[in-house]
């Protein structure tokens, strides 16, 4: 009987409670000194991103190259990577002979081969990646009328045999899908679930090797919650067999971060290492800044990440959503808004749902880095407390580290009263212009309690505020 429950551990996932390997002291971390930022070999780093695509590794070497160049040149460290192959020219994990069915149990090897120079490519520019390891869009409607998945593409099993259906006409988020029910603990389905946990080893096999590489079981999931949590079991799993310690979340489709859905993330630190609340920036208006404070306000007492690895907004995205606010404005506001409130990454959607890797995108990432040159984001908190005047509840906010370092954003002009104490301090304030990534003037500053300050001109704007000789 021992013997047989050993076995039966030693099989199963990780348990929270399972004893973890300690991270490498280079890859990707919660920053030790403020774990509600990233630490990436022994620093800390503050994600900044966007792409023209959420599969990049899916693209031919030289086109992804490039991407990968313009990305980093800008400043931006950061990339969304889903495991997805519905878009077209799109290569599937699975073996297929020429118009034939797939085998579930022999790989297309290229499809790997490009998904470990995806690695090799962003760690060597020094930009860490997010993979999705599910996407609920590759199996549903048309996409799944191709799907390997799909019994009636592949060798390896039936209808009957699976239990899966020809046809998944419904929107994915009605999650009426089998396939995402495979798990123990909902239909158990250990015909089609073998072959998903084989897809899950081989892209183990690869990523475990980089150090540069979090993890996230879906994109905008509206599955059960045992899906997930069997799946970063699962990960933590294949990671502590190789001793390596890995960082896992979930993301969930459900737009309001204050529902019980999202606190299947927020109230298991033991399981979700960190936290992805994307689907926030669906959100117009303040609402969007009062959610996103919410989630930390409820996560204080153990701080973890707090990643949005999709920006929406963008002039090109459908009528309906131009017709909410989730436009070009609402994009570059959230995304520096975001970086104020103390978010640990910040990426731009793809086109046309958001702005990509375009000049708008990175110019915008040129700003922050320049901010960041004079204060660091991860020394800071949101101190809203100490704006006294600010024209309205949507148009500045400001982080600091009082008496060291003040970040004040403009969302369109305007002016405000900071409170910046010390009176007759020097201080100086640096412009930096959120369209065009350039600086403005430097000007100096006397402190006070109540220290006027009018933005450089219209649209965004950030103001580095320090004392004049570095300290007091």
């Amino acid at each position: 009987m021992i013997l047989l429950l050993l076995a039966l551990l030693c099989c199963s996932p990780a348990s929270a409670q399972s004893p973890l390997p300690a991270p490498r002291a280079k890859q990707v971390q919660p920053y030790a000194a403020n774990p509600q930022y990233w630490q990436y070999k022994g620093k800390p780093v503050l994600l900044l991103g966007a792409s023209g695509d959420d599969n990049l590794f899916q693209w031919p070497a030289g086109t992804l190259k490039k991407h990968l160049d313009s990305l980093a040149q800008a400043g931006g460290n950061y990339l969304r990577n889903t495991m997805s192959d519905r878009d077209e020219n799109n290569l599937k994990a699975f073996y297929r002979t020429t118009d034939g069915p797939y085998d579930l149990n022999r790989w297309n090897d290229e499809y790997w081969d490009r998904f470990e120079n995806f690695l090799r490519q962003t760690r060597k520019r020094n930009i860490l990646v997010q993979i999705e390891v599910w996407d609920r869009f590759d199996h549903s409607r048309e996409s799944w009328r191709s799907d390997p998945y799909n019994p009636a593409n592949n060798v390896n099993y039936s209808f009957e045999e699976s239990g899966l259906e020809a046809d998944y006409p419904e929107h994915p988020g009605q999650n009426k899908q089998p396939f995402f029910f495979t798990v123990p603990g909902l239909d158990n389905n250990e015909t089609v679930l073998r072959f998903q946990r084989r897809f899950v080893e081989k892209l183990m096999s690869i990523s475990l090797k980089y150090d540069h590489v979090l993890y996230c079981i879906d994109n905008e999931t509206s599955g059960k919650e045992a899906w997930g949590a069997y799946w970063a079991d699962y990960l933590r799993t294949l990671a502590s067999r190789k001793g390596r310690r890995i960082y896992v979340t979930e993301m969930w489709d459900d737009w309001d971060v204050k529902s019980k859905t999202h606190k299947r993330t927020l109230d298991h630190p033991e399981r979700y290492d960190f936290i992805d609340i994307s689907q926030n920036s669906q959100i117009a208006g303040p609402a969007n800044w009062k959610n996103a404070q919410y989630v930390f306000d409820y996560i204080r007492e153990n701080p973890r990440p707090v990643n949005s690895t999709k920006i929406y907004g963008s002039d090109q995205a459908q009528k309906s959503w131009r017709d909410r606010g989730i436009t070009q404005e609402h994009a570059l506001f959230t995304f520096c808004r975001n970086l104020i409130g103390g978010f640990a990454s910040s990426r731009f959607h793809r086109p046309p749902s958001g702005l990509g890797l375009s000049e708008a995108s990175l110019n915008c990432i040129q700003a922050v880095r320049k901010v960041e040159s004079l204060a660091k984001f991860w020394d800071m908190r949101p101190r809203m407390d100490l704006l006294q005047e600010r024209g309205g509840d949507n148009v500045v906010f400001l982080a600091a580290q009082e008496g060291t370092q003040y970040v004040v954003y403009f969302k369109d002009g305007g002016q405000a009263t900071l409170n910046l104490g010390h009176e007759g301090t020097l201080f100086d304030l640096h412009w930096i212009e959120i369209a065009t990534g350039d600086w403005g003037d430097r000007v100096p500053l006397k402190g006070g309690r109540r220290v006027d300050v009018s933005a450089h001109g219209p649209g965004g704007w950030f103001a580095v505020i320090r004392p004049a000789n570095g300290s007091f």
